[in-house]
């Protein structure tokens, strides 16, 4: 792999390209699902999921995924289809992307549901799937700094991912997969592509944007690390799917994960170049770049 350093005109090109041509547009790297409604495309996430099982099922094949904690709703679709429709979960292995450390780089209390990955999928998701039906724990993964190397070794016996699932930060991160930031410490791209499992202090910027988001900007309220899967795993799936609707503060890495060459200064831009099938899910005041409607003429990112 090359390096690769977005230069501003590309950036202010990206950023202009109306709305309207987005979905179509002849240089995008991965597939564009844009709605106006976000509980529509929930639902959709929730289908494609459940079907997916399904059809695996069909064909006596298992299912690997690499899932996040932050899709509710699509989550509540998958496990009422599930109770209702009597799926077997029982060849499903599931991998949940991340989990918070606390300051020493340890795993927060399983009671506590909002900092704890597996203390609320544990609840949420399998707590209300019939125990029939249910994923074995033992085919349930959450990463641990006392075992790094689990998660990706048994992505690796079973072939690779199936799917991913994710959210994109607004500077590409997916999972914990920030983009490297040291003044003495160059991380190249292949490196970065083949990051296993791994403990990681959580940027500023990411912080901040948690706080401002959900704790009213109190930025003491988070924890300063946490634990991801790395590339090298989440690289093997057959399929990539990111749900991106928090508004203005992700318009520009929208266009840079539809358009950029990979770069680890945003990180998601690594998975068309390895991952057969990409797609993102966003509503249109996500999608709808500032810059494209307002800022034409003005001499920005020049």
């Amino acid at each position: 792999m090359n390096e690769y350093v977005i230069s501003k005109k590309d950036l202010r090109k990206w950023c202009s390209i109306p709305i309207d041509e987005l979905a179509n547009h002849p240089d995008r790297k991965m597939d564009l699902i844009l709605e106006e409604d976000k509980a529509f495309i929930m639902e959709q996430v929730g289908n494609m999921l459940t079907e997916e099982v399904i059809a695996h099922n069909a064909e006596g094949k298992k299912t690997v995924w690499i899932l996040p904690g932050g899709m509710g709703s699509a989550y509540d679709l998958f496990i009422r289809r599930v109770n209702e429709e009597k799926i077997s979960l029982k060849n499903l292995y599931v991998f949940h992307v991340d989990q918070w450390l606390d300051w020493e780089y340890r795993l927060l209390p399983v009671t506590n549901l909002r900092f704890s990955m597996k203390g609320k999928m544990t609840q949420s998701f399998y707590g209300k799937i019939d125990p029939t039906l249910n994923v074995p724990e033992e085919q349930r993964f959450f990463p641990d700094p006392s075992a790094p190397d689990l998660i990706d070794d048994k992505i690796e016996a079973l072939g690779g991912v199936d799917t991913i699932l994710g959210g994109v930060g607004c500077k590409g991160l997916v999972g914990w997969n920030e983009r490297p930031i040291s003044n003495v410490h160059h991380v190249i791209l292949e490196q970065y592509a083949n990051s296993k499992t791994r403990a990681v202090h959580i940027t500023d910027e990411t912080i901040i944007a948690y706080a401002e988001r959900e704790f009213g900007g109190c930025y003491e309220a988070l924890p300063p690390n946490g634990i991801t899967i790395g590339m090298k795993s989440m690289l093997t799936a057959k399929k990539a799917v990111f749900v991106v609707m928090t508004g203005s503060w992700k318009e520009t890495v929208v266009r840079v994960a539809m358009f950029s060459e990979p770069t680890v200064e945003y990180p998601v831009t690594l998975f068309p170049e390895s991952v057969p099938k990409c797609i993102m899910y966003c509503d249109k005041k996500t999608a709808d770049h500032v810059i494209s409607r307002k800022y034409q003429d003005a001499p920005i990112l020049r």
